[in-house]
């Protein structure tokens, strides 16, 4: 259990715990034999196999336990909030997250900690918080210190001008100017202006002034003029004049003015330019495998405003 170097009564441990202040949360000290592993169950507390976490304070006991590397025969997360966010599930168990789901943070004894493939299993382990994605991974990152080596599935970090942000899964990572930040997949990843924001499958990239934006499959990315824009397939990648946004399969790839554009098989390419005979701005919108136009290959608008190859 943590150490506590500020008074606390015995009256009512759980709320100490759980709503705590940030005084009080940077008042908790991690002993050096235990590590905190993150974890998320239904809003009932439920798991796998009809197993139901207890509260804040209380242990957690496998009833099933057994001590192979091999998933299930145990309780499972992530230590120190790191590995995969697809293996989550207890042996075989899962459930969808959403506005409901419970986050845990449990305390666990390392001798008793056996590390699986993207995630460990253990015996038995204290419940130290329970609440939402973002209030749990801030806790989690405030009592493990090595929960920064690596990104913690789920975390929401800011930093400032010039720094790195990294995150796993879910989480949402965010700089200043010249910085770099990275989310993986679900994720968010914002960078100013010159930074470069990469985020994973079905994320979300965005950046300013002369930057570069990345996202998977099905993924959103937004960019700045001057700016790169990439994305997987399934997805869309918007950037401002002067820049170049390139997409994948079945993808949108979407430039302004005196952009380049290039999209995967089955995709479709846009481009912004101004008519001087209207006297407004249009958008050139072209379909990969129609009137000449090449899967992979960038095109520019030329001085009649058709698409040409760079």
């Amino acid at each position: 259990m943590f150490d506590r170097i500020f008074p606390v009564t015995d009256v009512d441990k759980r709320a100490a715990c759980s709503d705590m202040s940030l005084d009080q949360i940077l008042g908790l000290h991690l002993p050096n034999d235990t590590a905190l592993i993150l974890r998320t169950c239904r809003e009932d507390m439920s798991s796998s196999n009809g197993f139901v976490w207890p509260d804040v304070g209380e242990t957690a006991q496998a009833l099933d336990w057994a001590p192979t590397r091999r998933c299930g025969g145990g309780l499972h997360g992530w230590l120190y909030g790191h590995g995969n966010y697809y293996a989550r599930s207890d042996h075989h168990g899962h459930w969808p997250l959403d506005s409901t789901t419970k986050w845990l943070v449990v305390e666990v004894q390392t001798d008793d900690i056996i590390v699986l493939d993207g995630k460990c299993k253990f015996s038995r382990g204290e419940v130290v918080f329970v609440g939402g994605m973002k209030e749990a991974t801030d806790f989690l990152i405030v009592h493990e210190p090595r929960a920064l080596s690596g990104p913690v599935i789920g975390a929401h970090l800011t930093v400032g001008q010039g720094q790195t942000a990294t995150v796993g899964a879910l989480g949402s990572a965010t700089t200043g100017d010249y910085g770099a930040a990275t989310a993986g997949d679900f994720g968010s990843a914002y960078a100013g202006n010159h930074g470069n924001a990469v985020a994973g499958m079905r994320g979300t990239a965005t950046v300013g002034f002369k930057g570069s934006a990345t996202a998977g499959d099905y993924g959103f990315v937004t960019a700045g003029d001057f700016s790169q824009a990439r994305v997987g397939d399934f997805a869309r990648a918007t950037v401002g004049d002067g820049g170049t946004a390139i997409s994948g399969l079945s993808s949108i790839a979407e430039s302004g003015l005196a952009g380049t554009a290039a999209a995967g098989e089955s995709g479709q390419i846009r481009i912004r330019y101004w008519d001087p005979i209207t006297y407004r701005y249009r958008t050139k919108v072209g379909y990969v495998g129609e009137d000449g136009l090449q899967p992979n290959v960038l095109y520019k608008l030329d001085g009649n405003f058709r698409f040409s190859t760079v």
